[in-house]
């Protein structure tokens, strides 16, 4: 199989399966399965999905770019990255919309840190990610995995602010109002403020790091790597 078309269905079938089991099936699933015998599942066809699109992205020879950035782009893409790691890590210490199965709904406390950036910073971090890759090299193997990733992140945005609405209702509905789906969204329209805008210390230093070793390793020849000689 050609390595293209080989890395084109790893993709479709590592989005397509994490959505597919994320929204209309997991409900089936978890009934069928139990909630562990689902994460195992879950955990296992992502597992291989992704190999298959690591293997087969490394099985493709890099071809000639459709279009290269200029050399300021890149440093331009890298302030995006940076924005983008912040979202990530800010996403990994606490979701204050994280429905608790089985409880009542709860009050959501007011947005604050990346939250108050956007209601989906880890997606959003995905999302930057994607289009920096595009906006920066048009290469064959890079639009194929860079264009999935962006559609499972965004797809499953929207899938999650409607499983939110089902579960928990009016308390959802009400941290949608106060949130925006678009990064800066909430501050530009006044929803919050500046202040509650501002990431938090755990944010801002691990995507600083996350950041800086991106960069390190990713970049070399313009990396702070390179520049410290």
């Amino acid at each position: 199989m050609d390595p293209l078309v080989s890395l084109a269905l790893a993709t479709v079938a590592f989005v397509g399966t994490h959505l597919a089991m994320s929204h209309p099936l997991r409900a089936t699933l978890v009934r069928r399965l139990g909630k562990k015998g689902f994460s195992g599942v879950y955990s296992l066809i992502s597992i291989a999905t992704l190999a298959w699109m690591i293997f087969a992205y490394r099985s493709t020879d890099p071809s000639a770019p459709f279009w290269m950035a200029p050399t300021w782009a890149w440093w331009a893409a890298s302030a995006v990255m940076l924005v983008a790691c912040i979202l990530l890590a800010g996403s990994l210490i606490r979701n204050p919309a994280f429905p608790h199965p089985g409880a009542a709904p709860k009050e959501i406390p007011a947005p604050r840190g990346v939250s108050a950036i956007t209601r989906h910073p880890m997606n959003w971090s995905f999302m930057l990610w994607a289009s920096t890759h595009i906006a920066l090299i048009g290469t064959s193997r890079n639009l194929i995995v860079a264009s999935g990733i962006p559609i499972l992140a965004l797809v499953g945005s929207i899938g999650q602010d409607s499983k939110k609405a089902r579960l928990l209702g009016p308390v959802w509905r009400e941290w949608q109002a106060r949130t925006s789906f678009v990064p800066f969204g909430g501050l530009i329209a006044g929803k919050v403020r500046a202040a509650d805008a501002v990431p938090g210390a755990i944010a801002l230093i691990g995507g600083l790091i996350l950041w800086a070793a991106v960069t390190w390793f990713h970049a070399p020849e313009w990396s702070p790597r390179a520049l410290l000689g």
